[in-house]
């Protein structure tokens, strides 16, 4: 999530603030060591039982205001505000079996974590796989710790967990700031932060720092797997986020694409068709240097569309930096290199995207305050977790349709949590009163109609 925050603050926050930001990390992390180093002895100085309250409230107010329906972003949101109210409730209770469950749960997640990096980076083998599979490694050792009662059978769980989160994300600041003290003056921050990208393709030319308001949109258009192919096997979350296959066993993995109207089109493709075979298509999973081939850039939405079929879904945004976005491209394009894995549709829009929405949570004058709304911003935790498995194995056409939902939603001007809860209640306080009252309330039916209507006399008039 660090990566990500920065990125959004944009180069001229973080380059002007990177000395903040590492003293932020180097006192986060003493406080994670110093929480983890507390309940080795078994008695705890952190008050565990205010947090567990803190967890509580925190649940309460993400299912309280979490918007309907049924996409990634929000099930992941509402998921959050489940797992916090049950592990605060765990968290709260006093009797001994609480921290037992406690000590599993988190054990069974840092397991299944760690199985799923060391597994993800042994299959694919992206540039760093060998530190993912270490990272793997430790979470499985520290599943392990967790499972086992010594050396205090279990009463140090919530502390454990705590201190050693907080210690993590204070390294990951730390280590992030010192490479941004290296920040070229005219560097896109979203390739200096990205770990699969060599810094030396971070230099651009001279551009706007902003975000502002363009002429026209900024499109990512989306083919996902079930909605580019025919006569679909169903496989549930896999035909979403990986790969669908068909009756006569071809796999499709659908497509990704980005429009900045008028004269800005994002489409990478293999030059020549790649074998999706079933037998064949777990060798090209691999993001190494023999997977890779030619690749052509499509010229036009269009174009695209009239050869294969639109997109399944769009999303668009108002807001973005262009000049940063034509020369993010106009580098990428000088190398046309296809790679199924680590080069391929989906993670070129989402580079391209990223670069231009870098910038788009600063505003001059807030210093430290930025950085704590983005910290609490929920949308930005949704993406994070998106853009961590999406590193982890690859970046999918599902995964990109979600990430960009999902930065949409995180960069807009929404209101704070309270604020929120507090505009829902009253909603809530005026149905309550039309029921006393016995008012019928307005159906979808009825405002679809009336709207008909108005459109209808409008027409009429004119």
């Amino acid at each position: 999530m660090v990566r990500l925050i920065l990125l959004l603050l944009g180069h001229d926050f973080i380059r002007r603030r990177w000395l903040m930001l590492a003293l932020v990390g180097l006192v986060w992390a003493a406080l994670g060591a110093a929480i983890f180093i507390d309940a080795l002895d078994g008695v705890t100085y952190f008050p565990i039982h205010v947090f567990g309250y803190l967890l509580l409230i925190e649940a309460v107010v993400t299912l309280v205001v979490s918007p309907s329906g049924a996409d990634t972003r929000v099930v992941l949101r509402k998921a959050r505000g489940v797992v916090f109210l049950l592990l605060g409730l765990l968290v709260v209770d006093e009797h001994h079996a609480a921290s037992v469950i406690l000590a599993m749960v988190f054990g069974i997640a840092f397991l299944a974590d760690g199985i799923f990096r060391m597994a993800a980076a042994v299959v694919v083998r992206f540039l760093g796989w060998r530190l993912s599979f270490l990272t793997g490694l430790l979470e499985v050792g520290f599943a392990v710790f967790m499972f086992e009662p010594y050396p205090t059978f279990y009463a140090g769980t919530v502390p454990y967990c705590i201190g050693m989160g907080i210690f993590l994300s204070g390294c990951g600041l730390l280590r992030q700031a010192f490479r941004l003290k290296r920040l070229p003056l005219h560097a896109a921050a979203s390739l200096w932060l990205s770990n699969d990208l060599a810094a030396d393709d971070a230099a651009l030319p001279e551009v706007e720092g902003g975000v502002a308001e363009q002429e026209g949109e900024l499109i990512v258009h989306v083919w996902t797997p079930t909605g580019s192919v025919e006569d679909v096997v169903p496989q549930p979350v896999i035909d979403r986020y990986i790969a669908a296959i068909d009756s006569k066993g071809v796999i499709s993995t659908g497509h990704a694409a980005l429009e900045a109207l008028p004269d800005i089109y994002i489409s990478h493709y293999p030059k020549v068709e790649i074998d999706r075979s079933q037998t064949d298509f777990s060798r090209a999973l691999r993001a190494t240097a023999d997977n890779d081939v030619p690749g052509r850039f499509q010229p036009s939405y269009a174009i695209e569309a009239a050869g294969w079929c639109d997109s399944s879904a769009e999303v668009r945004f108002g807001r973005y930096n262009r000049a940063r976005l034509a020369a993010f491209w106009e580098r990428y394009r000088s190398n046309d290199t296809y790679n199924l894995t680590s080069r391929n549709c989906s993670s070129t829009v989402a580079h391209a995207l990223e670069a231009a929405l870098e910038g788009s949570l600063a505003k001059s004058g807030l210093g430290l305050g930025a950085l704590l709304r983005a910290m609490f911003n929920p949308e930005l935790w949704v993406a994070a977790q998106l853009e961590r498995r999406a590193r982890a194995m690859a970046w999918t056409p599902g995964l990109v349709l979600d990430y960009a939902r999902t930065l949409r939603a995180a960069i807009q001007p929404t209101p704070l949590g309270w604020s929120t809860l507090f505009s829902q209640s009253g909603r809530f306080w005026r149905y309550a009163q039309m029921v006393r009252r016995r008012e019928p309330m307005r159906n979808i039916e009825t405002i679809r109609h009336e709207i008909n209507e108005r459109k209808r006399k409008g027409g009429a008039q004119q």
